[in-house]
């Protein structure tokens, strides 16, 4: 794991208009990972959109779904959730979902694992808060654990003071994904 706080997308579930110009856009413009999770697509959904993304930008692509893909392309790696718990058989790098403190433990093998609710979530109505941000450093310390729910740009400085190796985004990206490379810039910018 890197010392530098990690930057990731997550898609949306659905599968939407000109998504590989979209996804290439954000690793272009400092992203360090994009994870494709479509749990309703199917193979063939995945399968065309990594072939719309350009040879050179699929190593930061994560999957969530279809792992048999690795077979096909160079991929970044798998992340492992609920709907597909079992590594794929393809040597890949592994992230992992957990969404409690006591799940953490046993993940120090994976790249890196996505704790999840910390704030509010931006996609999800009635998603909440599971954590108190000021009561995790001591918990996630020398963890490779990546904030996710609620998380924006303006929020990366507070996460990498509470102990988060990175965030991960899902809310404050597709809804205006302009205003959000231009945030990521700034932040980017700023070194954080």
């Amino acid at each position: 794991m890197t010392d530098r706080f990690l930057k990731i997308a997550i898609t949306k579930p659905e599968i939407i208009s000109s998504e590989a110009d979209m996804i290439s856009s954000l690793l272009v413009n400092g992203l360090d990972y994009v994870h494709i999770r479509k749990p309703e697509a199917s193979l063939r959904d995945i399968r065309n959109l990594i072939e719309d993304i350009p040879y050179r930008l699929r190593k930061r692509l994560r999957l969530h779904d279809h792992f048999e893909l690795f077979n096909d392309f160079n991929l970044g790696g798998a992340h492992l959730n609920s709907r597909c718990p079992v590594a794929p058989q393809a040597a890949c790098r592994l992230s992992k979902s957990c969404h409690s403190i006591e799940e953490l433990n046993g993940c120090e093998d994976y790249e890196y694992v996505t704790l999840s609710p910390i704030f509010d979530s931006i996609s999800k109505a009635g998603y909440h808060s599971a954590f108190d941000i000021n009561d995790l450093k001591d918990k996630i310390y020398s963890k490779n654990v990546i904030a996710l729910g609620g998380v924006t740009p303006e929020k990366f400085g507070q996460l990498a003071a509470a102990g988060f190796a990175g965030a991960a985004m899902l809310g404050c990206i597709w809804e205006d994904i302009g205003s959000f490379l231009q945030k990521i810039n700034k932040t980017i910018c700023c070194n954080i």
